[in-house]
């Protein structure tokens, strides 16, 4: 199973319409691309100072169904899209969990 994380801290000047466009969007990527086996997506809860402001965690059968999820069209679509415009910093990491 491959676990891909993702964290995203938006741009000062991100209002509340293009956040939630940016969570919207998200949404829809289980059902787009048909790979997920879990998928939580959610805004920081803000316990602690520092912390990114939005996160998506992501699993996957295997590496391929994973590359399937990053190459389509309509996650493409919306990375450069809706993201790219409303954020400045992305962290991210895919890793093997048991």
């Amino acid at each position: 199973m491959i676990r891909h994380v993702v964290m995203f801290k938006f741009r000062d000047d991100a209002d509340a319409d293009q956040r939630q466009a940016v969570h919207d969007a998200i949404a829809t990527m289980p059902e787009a691309t048909g790979v997920t086996e879990a998928y939580a997506i959610g805004p920081d809860l803000g316990l602690a100072e520092g912390n990114f402001d939005f996160a998506v965690v992501g699993d996957f059968a295997d590496q391929a169904a994973y590359k399937t999820y990053r190459d389509h069209p309509e996650h493409q679509r919306i990375v450069f899209d809706v993201i790219r415009p409303a954020i400045t910093d992305r962290a991210a990491i895919q890793l093997e969990i048991p």
